[in-house]
């Protein structure tokens, strides 16, 4: 007796896997300009690193004499796998089988692909393409019943999201259980005109009497404005390409040490555009991503998020080859003012540093929340502090660089003030309970009223207040602590790392 014939049924079980869902469908796929999930398994990952996991899971068909004479395999791929040499949990939905709908098989590979995750302490990453692991009528229909409804391995997502890096590519329409899968992520990506999210697909919101397409209804140039998504890819090699950077910055797990790369770039390195970039006019407006590419490591900042909550920036860079999360004012949209949605970005960012200990810089020019009626329809101020009391809830290292305003609540919220201030301020910064520009005629309503001259009585209570307001009289009190010419500033940042990271 050998076992060589069930050796070549092993091997034959394997090869109809490997079809997925036959070569009609798996062409169809193509046509519409997308990857198949084992492609984008191999786009993913390191050359020959994955191990998949369930291969033989799926759907057989048997003759009289038992005999498998077809296969539909499952539809939800998942194994182990490296990225830059590091291991990782990465899924992949299949599209061509059964258009991502559920069975049994599939809810215990998903439950089972989550568990790995943290119960191993392992990156994840989502590819996700159809409603992921979610029902379908016909599947009622086949059970014979329907049930009140609930969501297989659920508890396992919250517990990757509190333990490892979980990271989602949507990577084709995604509704119901797939956009859940979507957002329940740390970073996520959607490929322009190739991926669409909804709570509801628009066959079903036609009964609410609107008619749309899947892009003008879930399209990526909705999700990754309004925050449900961080980022927005050309096509599926970029997205792939995201996910490597987002991961390269993260430890394997909350807790997990951080990662140094070693660097070319000197810690000593000061830059002569530093001190021409705000413009001395407070009224003009300048480009901060122009001091960051110059303080952090050449080439090293990756940004995420850049079409929502605009007037914050975020990023993850390095410094001196530590990792480390950037969070920066960005004027150049409504002058940096915290609207609800950038305070929502500001406060997601932060708990992502939290998570993973990681040590945040925050370079500030804050005039303040947003005003005016839309800012108090949007719950402004309720938005800002909940980003307030997360900075204040973190215990990781901190450290600000004051580039211009910090007024109001809003720029309270730069640091935690209880704890000790790693911050240094440019000369340029301009700080206080609220601008002077906009409460002086109130202030001095009294002394203009009896003025010969208001305008130029208002004119001489500008000067003696702009002199008040110098940030060497604030440093006189020691209520900043340091003045720094700003080419020093990427110096003293790298002197900040290494106490940090001693």
């Amino acid at each position: 007796m050998s076992w060589k014939p069930s050796l070549d049924e092993l091997k034959r079980r394997q090869k109809m896997a490997l079809e997925m869902g036959g070569a009609d469908k798996v062409a169809r796929q193509k046509s519409r300009g997308k990857l198949n999930a084992r492609e984008r398994l191999n786009l993913l990952l390191d050359k020959d690193s994955f191990r998949e996991i369930g291969m033989l899971a799926g759907k057989g068909e048997y003759d009289a004499e038992g005999k498998l004479t077809a296969s539909s395999s499952s539809n939800f791929l998942f194994g182990r796998g490296d990225i830059a040499g590091r291991p990782v949990v990465a899924t992949a939905d299949d599209f061509t089988v059964r258009g991502g709908a559920a069975d049994a098989s599939i809810i215990r590979k998903f439950q089972q692909a989550e568990k790995m995750a943290h119960q191993l302490r392992l990156p994840i990453i989502r590819m996700i393409d159809g409603t992921g692991g979610g029902g379908s009528v016909k599947m009622l229909e086949d059970m014979g019943f329907t049930y009140v409804p609930f969501v297989p391995a659920w508890e396992d997502v919250v517990q990757n999201l509190e333990k490892v890096p979980v990271v989602a590519l949507a990577l084709g329409p995604t509704a119901g259980l797939g956009a859940a899968r979507v957002v329940a992520s740390d970073y996520s990506v959607m490929v322009k005109g190739l991926s669409q999210l909804f709570a509801a697909g628009p066959a079903v919101v036609a009964a609410l009497g609107e008619d749309h397409d899947k892009e003008s209804l879930g399209g990526s140039n909705i999700h990754t404005r309004n925050g449900a998504v961080d980022d927005e890819a050309e096509d599926e090699t970029e997205a792939m390409a995201m996910a490597r950077a987002f991961l390269s910055f993260l430890p394997d797990y909350a807790g997990g040490e951080l990662i140094r790369i070693e660097t070319a770039d000197t810690v000593d390195r000061k830059d002569d555009s530093l001190i021409s970039v705000v413009p001395t006019d407070p009224k003009k407006v300048y480009n901060m991503r122009r001091i960051i590419e110059p303080v952090f490591d050449k080439d090293s900042v990756f940004e995420m998020g850049r079409h929502w909550g605009r007037a914050v920036i975020t990023a993850f860079a390095r410094l001196d080859g530590w990792p480390v999360a950037v969070l920066a004012s960005d004027p150049t949209f409504l002058g940096g003012s915290w609207t609800a949605h950038t305070a929502e970005k500001a406060r997601r960012f932060v708990e992502l540093a939290a998570k993973f200990k990681m040590p945040v810089i925050h370079l500030v020019d804050n005039p303040g929340f947003m005003i005016g009626l839309e800012a108090e329809r949007a719950a402004t101020i309720r938005r800002g502090v909940e980003t307030m009391n997360a900075i204040y809830r973190t215990d990781i290292p901190w450290a600000s660089v004051i580039i211009r305003k910090a007024y109001g609540i809003a720029g309270a919220a730069m640091s935690d003030h209880t704890k000790f201030q790693y911050r240094f301020a440019w000369p340029s910064g301009d700080w206080g309970s609220l601008p002077i520009d906009g409460g002086v005629e109130v202030a001095y309503q009294a002394e203009l009223s009896k003025a010969k001259d208001p305008e130029a009585e208002l004119t001489k209570i500008k000067a003696r207040l702009g002199n008040v307001t110098s940030p060497f009289r604030t440093a006189e009190q020691f209520l900043v602590e340091d003045i720094i010419d700003p080419r020093h500033t990427r110096p003293l940042l790298c002197e900040f790392i290494h106490l940090v990271m001693r």
